[in-house]
Formats: C-alpha cells, sequence, structure tokens
C-alpha cells in the first residue's frame, strides 16, 4: 500500500465515496433501503457538505478513494449535536488504523464547530466498527437521537465532546 491521505472531499471524490459507501453496504448485507445506501445527497456528497457546520474527509491512496467520514448537524435535534456520518472504509484500508485517524479529525471539527456532543448510528453486525466506536469513547445508548431517516441501523451510539 502507498501513501495514504486524509482530506476534505472534492468534487472529483463524488463518484468513487458513493461507490464505496454503496460496496461497503452491499458487503455487510445492509438493506438497502433505509441505509446511506438510498441517501439522496449520495451523487454529490461534496455538496451535501458544503452546508453550515458539516464537513466531509475522504481517504485517498494515490487517485483512489478508499472510505470517509464527515460530521453535519444531527437532523430533527433541538440540541447542539453532530452526527458521524457516511464512516465507510474499503476493506483494503480496514484494520491499519485509519478509521481512529478519521474518527480523530472528526471529532477534532466537530469541537472546531463548537458541538456538544457526537451520535452515530450503524448495524449490529459491523462489531469491529462498534469496538472503534466505544475505543473513541463513544458509548451505546438506548433509543436513537433525532431522526436520520436510517431505520435499518439498530444501533445508537454518543459522546459528549468537550
Amino acid at each position: 500500500m502507498s501513501e495514504i491521505f486524509i482530506r476534505q472531499i472534492e468534487y472529483s471524490d463524488n463518484d468513487q465515496i458513493a461507490k464505496v459507501i454503496r460496496k461497503v453496504i452491499v458487503d455487510f448485507n445492509v438493506p438497502k433501503e433505509g441505509s446511506a445506501y438510498s441517501d439522496s445527497s449520495l451523487q454529490n456528497l461534496t455538496k451535501a457538505y458544503l452546508a453550515d457546520k458539516s464537513f466531509y474527509y475522504v481517504v485517498i491512496e494515490g487517485d483512489t478513494v478508499l472510505g470517509g467520514a464527515g460530521i453535519a448537524p444531527l437532523a430533527n435535534y433541538a440540541g447542539n449535536v453532530c452526527e458521524l456520518q457516511k464512516m465507510y472504509l474499503l476493506e483494503i484500508a480496514r484494520g491499519k488504523g485509519i478509521g481512529k485517524k478519521l474518527i480523530n479529525k472528526c471529532i477534532h471539527k466537530a469541537i472546531e464547530f463548537g458541538y456538544n456532543g457526537c451520535y452515530l448510528e450503524t448495524m449490529p453486525n459491523m462489531t469491529v466498527a462498534q469496538n472503534i466506536y466505544q475505543h473513541m469513547g463513544f458509548e451505546h445508548i438506548e433509543a436513537p437521537m433525532g431522526d436520520t431517516c436510517h431505520h435499518a441501523c439498530s444501533v445508537w451510539m454518543f459522546k459528549t465532546l468537550k
């Protein structure tokens, strides 16, 4: 594997990151409906993350997008909480500490934006991801926060930001 970079998403990354997200969702047998697979913003994440207090990172090796993650205000929630969104890595990028670096960048950006907490949703079979989230300070919570329209995701986690 050559050198890997994490940087802000660019328009030229849109098609690749959409394919990465959809591939990982299919690989993990996540339902296409009620997950990021069917999000209308998926084909133009660059535009979606131009919104206030939103940011998306991509993981790049050469000219290839290996994954990404972003933060944005938690939809339909009154508090000052962001959501860690569209955190997906291709298999080739897993197990190398890239996910932790990506989460750290997102958390630092969330703190920079002034958020008090960070929420995420995932799937029960994504146990490795859950372990990483826990290691990064996220705790399981009993019910969803806000309304992300990702009703297929039944694991909810939260981290207080300082």
